[in-house]
C-alpha cells in the first residue's frame, strides 16, 4: 500500500470514528424516582361546590430516556392503600369498595412505551393507566421538565411536572353521581436520579 493510499484510509477511518462516536455516547440512560420529590395528586369536585383534593404518599417508578432518539419509556406504581386526603374518616371511604378498593387493588400503575419531545424537553406520555383493576389509555402532558445536575446531590436529575384528566367512571368508581364529580385531575410531579443515584 503506497503512502497516498495509507493517508486515505486513515482519513475514511478517522471520520467514521467521528460519525459513530456520538452515537456511542448517546446511549438510552436509567432514571429511578426520587420518592421524596416524587408526588401524584388527584383533584375532583365535591357537590359542585369545591374542589376535593388527595395524594398518595408512596410511590416508585423508573424511566429510559433517549435523549438523541427522542424517544423512551416510564412506569410508576403507586401504593393505593398510602391515599391521603386529610380526613381519616374520608380516606376510610375512600380506600372502601365504592372507590379504590384498596384490599382488592393495592395498586395504580402507569406504564408508557411512547414518550415524546420537543428538543431536548419531554412534552407527554402516551401510556396505559391501571386502576381498580381496569386499563385504559391515559397520556401525561408535561408543564416543565428540566435536566441537569442536581444542585444538592451534585448527580444529573430530569424532573417534571405532569397532568392527565380521567373519567373515574372509566375505572369502574361510579359511587355517589351528581354529589362526586365525573372528571378526576391527576397531577404528579417527579424528580429522578441517572442510573437509580436518589441520594
Amino acid at each position: 500500500m503506497t503512502r497516498k493510499q495509507t493517508l486515505r484510509m486513515a482519513l475514511i477511518a478517522a471520520l467514521l470514528g467521528a460519525t459513530l462516536a456520538p452515537a456511542a455516547q448517546a446511549a438510552p440512560e436509567k432514571f429511578t424516582l426520587d420518592t421524596a420529590h416524587s408526588y401524584p395528586f388527584f383533584e375532583i369536585n365535591h357537590l359542585g361546590w369545591s374542589t376535593t383534593r388527595g395524594s398518595f404518599q408512596k410511590m416508585s417508578g423508573t424511566a429510559t430516556l433517549d435523549f438523541a432518539a427522542k424517544q423512551g419509556s416510564a412506569e410508576i406504581v403507586i401504593d393505593a392503600n398510602s391515599l391521603d386526603t386529610g380526613d381519616a374518616k374520608r380516606d376510610e371511604h375512600l380506600r372502601g369498595e365504592d372507590f379504590f378498593a384498596v384490599a382488592q387493588y393495592p395498586t395504580i400503575t402507569f406504564k408508557s412505551d411512547t414518550l415524546s419531545f420537543e428538543g431536548d424537553k419531554l412534552v407527554k406520555a402516551d401510556g396505559q393507566l391501571t386502576l381498580r383493576g381496569v386499563t385504559r389509555p391515559v397520556t401525561l402532558s408535561f408543564s416543565l421538565f428540566k435536566c441537569g445536575e442536581h444542585p444538592i446531590y451534585k448527580k444529573y436529575y430530569c424532573g417534571g411536572d405532569a397532568t392527565a384528566t380521567i373519567k373515574r367512571s372509566d375505572f369502574g368508581m361510579s359511587a355517589y353521581p351528581g354529589a362526586v364529580g365525573e372528571q378526576v385531575k391527576l397531577s404528579i410531579q417527579v424528580e429522578a436520579a441517572r442510573d437509580g443515584k436518589t441520594q
